[in-house]
């Protein structure tokens, strides 16, 4: 029997692309003729988003599946309150602007049934400014010298993942994640595809320069300590480079005497040790809040509402479901949450 495939599409705000989605998404899939499942999980929507997530899940309850949060959470968060309801052999992650085509899909799924566990993307020709394209390859070079993860196109969400990836990654409690390094360091054989890329039809994009640079702080702190160690072994240098310094300014007091040349120099050098000293400091604050983040326990995320259908995954074009997946196991961080499950009925409120 063909593995069967949960696709996860996180949603935040995206009413106007949700019909288009919506008309290329299932038809791939039932061109997989495989059973899929599709799970949107909406990230506290404050537009009709989640009013139109409903109506498509009472179009096709047997293979849709809606999770409502309370809460904007972020879109990793997002993706991992849907990691922990997908009952596939096979994961897919995917944007809902449709810059990833849903077409693709099909890539990803025949990748994994070659053997590999773990799928990242490559967008082809790119349809981004200049100035992400440029950030992106900077942050990809300064990962892969802080950290061991080796991801190419760090900001494409159409990525595959195993069910054993998946049931790693919902073991784990981090509070704050990036899913798919996280994904990368439990993968044994992970493979990097080529994808197409479109430009976004409708909507803007919901990462900022300030996000995109908070998501790069959490992706270095929270997979290495490079930073901490960049930063104590240059404290070295500085150390020694100002002791020679001092030594120098003392054997020209003795044999010179007094000078006030350099007084201008030195409170250059003193504003550029001061600059760096905070620097530092901000980034030892990085690994502190994460752990003070970490000791809170709170929940990364709470559920309001699930609404779903039964217990299987539809099998697409035939229409017959295949035998029942058992339900994952509950994430430890949602044993302070609590969820209702909603069974289909129309005159719930979204």
């Amino acid at each position: 029997m063909s593995a069967t495939v949960s696709v996860i599409i996180p949603v935040y705000n995206e009413e106007a692309g949700l019909a288009p989605l919506f008309e290329r998404l299932y038809p791939a899939l039932d061109a997989l003729g495989r059973g899929y499942e599709v799970i949107f999980v909406d990230d506290g929507s404050r537009d009709r988003s989640a009013a139109l997530l409903r109506e498509q899940f009472e179009r096709r309850p047997q293979c849709t599946r809606v999770v409502l949060l309370t809460r904007n959470a972020g879109q990793h968060m997002a993706i991992l309150a849907g990691f922990a309801q997908a009952r596939g052999d096979y994961i897919i992650t995917l944007d809902a602007d449709l810059q990833n085509p849903p077409e693709e899909i099909g890539k990803l799924v025949a990748a994994m049934d070659q053997g590999a566990d773990y799928v990242g993307t490559v967008r082809a020709r790119r349809h981004d400014v200049y100035w992400r394209k440029v950030a992106s390859r900077l942050m990809n070079r300064i990962r892969e010298r802080t950290t061991q993860i080796r991801i190419t196109d760090q900001g494409c969400m159409l990525r595959g993942y195993h069910r054993s990836i998946v049931d790693a990654i919902n073991r784990c409690v981090e509070v704050s994640t990036f899913v798919p390094a996280l994904g990368y360091t439990f993968a044994r054989h992970p493979v990097e595809i080529e994808v197409a890329h479109a430009g976004r039809a409708t909507g803007q994009s919901k990462y900022s320069i300030y996000r995109l640079i908070r998501l790069n702080f959490d992706l270095m702190t929270g997979f290495s300590v490079a930073p901490l160690q960049f930063f104590t072994m240059f404290g070295i240098l500085v150390s020694l480079f100002s002791l020679g310094f001092v030594v120098d300014l003392a054997i020209r007091r003795l044999f010179i005497g007094p000078e006030v040349q350099g007084v201008f120099t030195l409170f250059g050098l003193a504003f550029f040790f001061i600059g760096v000293l905070l620097v530092s400091v901000g980034v030892v604050g990085e690994y502190v809040g994460r752990i003070y983040e970490q000791v809170r326990q709170r929940p990364r995320y709470t559920i309001s509402a699930v609404l779903e259908e039964g217990e299987g995954i539809d099998t697409g074009e035939t229409g017959v479901r295949p035998a029942v997946l058992p339900a994952p196991k509950s994430h430890p961080q949602l044993d302070h949450t609590e969820m209702l499950r909603a069974e289909h009925d129309p005159g719930r409120s979204s």
